[in-house]
């Protein structure tokens, strides 16, 4: 028996790893249960089609199994009594079918309005020092702090050296505190707890939330873990020796299920979004592109779509990485804009376009990033060249597009974040009220005197691109959008075993909120 793992071990690895990309946590008490189940694929369904999320426990267990279509045993039967209603064909990549009436009025018949709420070009005015680095921290804690009070917190939040002072009298369990501050150093410890420290303008203590199997809502915090730099409020009492909170509740900015503003009858148009089209790069999907341009001119569902938005890396850039000219087919980084301005311009001219940089556009890397260089706009007569994040309304809904550079800070601090699932980042952005928490990750930020990536209006419709996946949702009631490629698979994504999702167009319309994915492969 020497090296051999047991079965019920390796089946629930592979259960664990199911439920974990289905957006649920499974706890220790539901184990057995599912081990037990004959597929686990009928849960998981259900959890998908009613929007379940979070720690799996009895009680939800419960919810999704009455959910979950039951197999029995009949005795035979020689015909059927009534035809099966015909189901529709599936679609390619297993994408959601859509109802046209759902997007129910033509591009050409509206005006574009759109108003821009957020964009850092020609606004950054830090100078890298520390004095900014200081103040845009001190802004975040300030604004997020805010959002954080907005909720029921058990009491009146308390500065650290406060509750230092105080410790003497803070350790009975009767004298509960809250702080809010930064989250430093967040780990695991062998036994399952969160460890981190919370520290504010007056210090810092030391953390520890229990990993507990009672399925509250703190205990996905202990599956997933916290990121650096994290804003959140903590409550809990000191130990005996009041070198450490023991934390009782984490709290984050309220967000129940947000109202999503829609455009009038009378402005019932779409919004389209792409990501990560890496023109100039030889895995440029050329051929499916043409099929999208010809898609527009002619699908009913095109003549509804008012506005393009390209979330970031328009083209694939110059001495982005090393040895990369080995993979161009435009050399020039001029040329590869101009072609771009050429294939914008063979949209049907009632289509709007917004240009977002990524990390592989000519502007500064650090976010929030400045739109793209008016010398190499020359060649675009339909797009608005904004920056990344941007903020912005299409008729009066609000659309948050960022690029996301950060959703590899999340893959690597969160457990419940991979690659395969960007929306779980997404919705991790949302929670948290911030789009770039840790600093000195993966994602190089400004220092600006104000912390600009601070979520501080629920947008209707949150897009991201970045790791050349797709992904629709409503979270909360807000329309998540992570937006496709139109690029191959590369060396480094091949090399890694990961597969992208390339040539989707998303469309939403802005009076119905109503999805369609169209698939140019």
């Amino acid at each position: 028996m020497l090296g051999l793992v047991p079965v019920s071990d390796t089946e629930w690895a592979e259960i664990h790893r199911k439920v974990m990309a289905a957006g649920l946590l499974p706890g220790r008490s539901v184990r057995e249960r599912l081990l037990a189940l004959p597929s686990i694929d009928g849960l998981i369904e259900a959890a998908k089609s009613s929007g379940k999320s979070g720690m799996l426990d009895e009680a939800m267990l419960d919810e999704l199994l009455s959910q979950t279509p039951k197999t029995t045993v009949v005795a035979r039967t020689i015909a059927p009594i009534a035809e099966p209603e015909p189901k529709p064909a599936p679609r390619i990549h297993d994408l959601a079918h859509y109802n046209l009436a759902d997007f129910p009025m033509q591009a050409k018949d509206v005006d574009a309005e759109i108003t821009v709420h957020f964009d850092i070009t020609g606004k950054s005015v830090t100078e890298g020092k520390k004095e900014d680095i200081q103040s845009f921290f001190n802004d975040r804690l300030k604004q997020v702090k805010r959002l954080i009070l907005d909720r029921n917190l058990p009491n009146r939040p308390i500065a650290v050296n406060e509750a230092l002072r105080r410790k003497r009298q803070l350790v009975d369990r009767d004298n509960q505190f809250t702080i809010i501050g930064l989250v430093n150093e967040p780990k695991t410890t062998k036994n399952g707890h969160l460890m981190f420290t919370i520290e504010d303008s007056t210090g810092e203590v030391r953390c520890l939330l229990s990993q507990r199997d009672d399925g509250g809502s703190n205990q996905e915090i202990v599956h997933a873990g916290l990121m650096d730099d994290d804003v959140i409020g903590i409550s809990g009492n000191f130990n005996q020796s009041g070198e450490l909170i023991f934390v009782d509740d984490i709290h984050f900015p309220p967000l129940s299920n947000h109202q999503r503003r829609t455009a009038g009858e009378d402005r019932a148009v779409s919004a389209a979004f792409i990501s990560d089209l890496h023109l100039g790069s030889k895995t440029f999907l050329a051929p499916q592109w043409e099929k999208m341009i010809q898609w527009f001119h002619t699908d009913p569902l095109a003549q509804t779509v008012r506005y393009l938005v390209i979330s970031g890396d328009g083209v694939d850039g110059v001495g982005i990485y090393p040895g990369q000219d080995k993979h161009l087919n435009i050399t020039d980084l001029f040329n590869q804009y101009s072609k771009l301005g050429e294939m914008l311009q063979d949209l049907p001219d009632w289509v709007e376009v917004l240009l977002l940089p990524g990390n592989h556009d000519a502007v500064r890397p650090a976010e929030p990033q400045p739109a793209i260089d008016p010398e190499l706009q020359t060649d675009y007569n339909n797009t608005l060249f904004v920056g990344n994040p941007c903020d912005f309304s299409l008729h009066g809904v609000r659309v948050l597009s960022y690029h996301g550079v950060s959703i590899m800070d999340f893959v690597s601090s969160l457990r419940t974040v991979t690659f395969e699932t960007p929306e779980a980042a997404m919705r991790a952005m949302i929670d948290r009220r911030h789009l770039a928490p840790s600093w000195g990750g993966k994602t190089p930020l400004s220092p600006e005197p104000e912390d600009r990536l601070v979520i501080q209006e629920i947008p209707d419709i949150f897009v991201t691109g970045h790791v050349h996946g797709h992904h629709i949702e409503n979270y909360k009631g807000v329309n998540l959008v992570h937006s496709s490629t139109w690029q191959d698979q590369t060396d480094y994504q091949r090399m890694l075993g990961f597969q992208p999702k390339p040539c989707i167009l998303t469309v939403v319309n802005l009076h119905t909120h109503a999805t369609a994915a169209i698939p140019f492969v």
